[in-house]
């Protein structure tokens, strides 16, 4: 049998290329969307507040010298100018899921949302001091990225109504190396870790649960099956099969080349 030294790189270069493909069925988002029945996204959510959240509060009204003693601050002085401003303080919610408020002491917030806290205190408030309003929001709210993505990390969330998408898109969007349909959302569910699988490339995953992700949220995303055989292939026994087997087309090419 004859061979060519043009049909043993022909091959080569077609089996790395087998392994190297990558087709749109693997990386495009929500491919069936037009097959999936969408039910209405709820645009009413909202974050329930947590034990270790970190809470602002503040009290504000017409009459500024009644109103500060619902306030948690500390008085700073101010570089230079001799001036003493007040900065006001965040309230953790402890283990039982208490704050410490002042003039009324333990509030038990946790499962409450930010809405709901608010109603509580203006209406606790208003008992002693005329039109009051009271100001809610996370300090911490914030969700970790980890995995194929380009800029994985720990990232704040300017509101608590954040996507899936807009939390990947904050880390830079997946590498195509990323596994889209086997994402793993861990989320604590009283006292307890919990998890879920997401696929991304299912436009279904617009009605799922864990669509809207919560405080301290940890997104994985794993390697593709594929980019787990590239990374085989450049490091431990695939690195070694593959250099063997170009070795050997070498020799096989040379001798093919003398003998004609």
């Amino acid at each position: 049998m004859k061979f060519t030294s043009n049909w043993s790189l022909t091959t080569l270069l077609f089996a790395l290329l087998l392994t190297s493909c990558v087709t749109s069925r693997e990386i495009v988002y929500l491919q069936n969307i037009d097959e999936v029945s969408l039910k209405e996204i709820k645009t009413n959510y909202e974050a329930k507040i947590k034990k270790d959240d970190l809470l602002n509060i503040v009290v504000s009204g017409p009459d500024k010298t009644v109103i500060m003693p619902y306030n948690l601050t500390i008085s700073e002085t101010v570089s230079g100018a001799g001036q003493i401003e007040n900065s006001t303080l965040p309230y953790l919610v402890d283990p039982n899921g208490d704050i410490d408020f002042p003039i009324f002491g333990k509030i038990h917030v946790e499962g409450m949302t930010r809405a709901e806290l608010r109603e509580y205190l203006t209406s606790k408030i208003a008992e002693d001091v005329k039109d009051p309003i009271v100001y809610v929001s996370f300090k911490n709210y914030k969700v970790t990225i980890l995995g194929e993505v380009r800029n994985p990390g720990t990232y704040n969330m300017s509101s608590e109504k954040t996507n899936i998408f807009q939390a990947l898109g904050m880390a830079g969007d997946l590498n195509f190396s990323a596994l889209r349909d086997g994402i793993i959302l861990i989320r604590e569910v009283d006292g307890k870790q919990s998890y879920h699988k997401i696929d991304l490339k299912d436009a279904s995953v617009l009605n799922d649960p864990y669509y809207f992700l919560q405080q301290n949220d940890i997104l994985y995303i794993p390697p593709s099956a594929q980019r787990i055989t590239q990374a085989n292939t450049s490091t431990g026994i695939w690195g070694t099969v593959l250099s063997s087997i170009t070795t050997a087309l070498s020799i096989l090419t040379t001798v093919i080349a003398l003998t004609k």
